[in-house]
């Protein structure tokens, strides 16, 4: 093939690999990456995979076979972009109000890593389906075709699964026996000042979660997942927790008797509807997620 069919190659699949990497980068509730500049460094380093995996199509043609070998060295910066999030999280862990975790953090050091993995591979598929048309006669519609498809299947597949998939989320009621502050059946803390107490009652909001399965069981049972849903929860609804108010903090605590959970926060903007929403969208964490029921131990205590 001539140098610029090649050129054609490398443009093409760098070009889908570099939009898929926009396309999954976006800020949300979880406030990270920052803009513009945490946009400038994963859109250049989305930019370097997608190149990396377009040119090795052409390397491989042509038995180049020491140029495919910076793949391996690739894969290696991209487990030092791991650990530069986990790093980075971790710094700004000490200035929130309701932390996300050490367990959260991890996922998303994680998910970073694993998206350049997938731009690499989206940038490499679109352009050996070019090469593919180009020397077919077909043209650059393959490897555009496959370029839209990787695309569309990575933005179907950006997120994982959440607490509404595992979980029913049901409005609770807050209630005080003596100075313990309860939601539903479930005691959570002591709180002392009576002021606290009816402010409390006035303005603070509850959930129950109830989980769907067993499984789902031992997920909400984790505390690196509670923590994520208190997170989430404070970031979406704000909430009046402050250094030195400790009655007002997010709390999740479970019913030892079914395996639910409730939780309390105190909210900025008191809405039981938002509420429920914000638990539901929350991430499941892979650290979290657990399977008993695929044991055969784990089917017998479920029965």
């Amino acid at each position: 093939m001539e140098y610029q069919d090649y050129l054609l190659v490398v443009i093409i699949g760098t070009l889908m690999g570099t939009i898929t990497r926009l396309v999954l980068l976006h800020v949300d509730y979880r406030q990270y990456p920052g803009y513009p500049h945490g946009y400038i460094v994963h859109l250049s380093l989305g930019f370097i995979a997608s190149a990396l995996g377009a040119v090795a199509v052409p390397a491989i043609v042509e038995k180049e076979f020491t140029a495919f070998t910076f793949l391996a060295l690739a894969a290696q910066q991209f487990r030092e972009i791991r650990h530069q999030e986990r790093t980075t999280l971790e710094s700004l862990e000490d200035s929130e109000i309701i932390q996300r975790g050490s367990d959260y953090i991890e996922g998303i050091a994680r998910t970073f890593e694993a998206r350049n993995y997938l731009v690499m591979a989206s940038a490499f598929t679109t352009a050996l389906a070019t090469l593919i048309g180009l020397s077919s006669g077909a043209g650059v519609i393959p490897g555009l075709t496959i370029g839209i498809l990787t695309l569309v299947t990575s933005w179907l597949y950006r997120k994982g699964r959440v607490i509404g998939d595992i979980c029913d989320v049901k409005v609770a009621k807050i209630h005080f026996n003596g100075p313990t502050l309860m939601v539903e059946n479930v005691g959570l803390i002591n709180v002392g000042l009576k002021e606290r107490r009816d402010k409390i009652l006035k303005e603070g909001l509850a959930v129950m979660i109830h989980p769907k399965n067993d499984n789902a069981r031992a997920t909400i049972h984790d505390m690196g997942q509670r923590m994520v849903i208190a997170h989430t929860a404070g970031v979406v609804l704000g909430t009046k927790k402050d250094i030195d108010i400790p009655d007002y903090t997010p709390i999740l605590r479970k019913d030892v008797d079914t395996g639910s959970v409730a939780m309390y926060m105190m909210p900025m903007e008191r809405d039981a509807k938002a509420l429920v929403e914000a638990v539901k969208r929350s991430p499941v964490l892979e650290s979290a997620y657990s399977k008993p029921l695929a044991t055969k131990a784990g089917r017998y205590a479920s029965d």
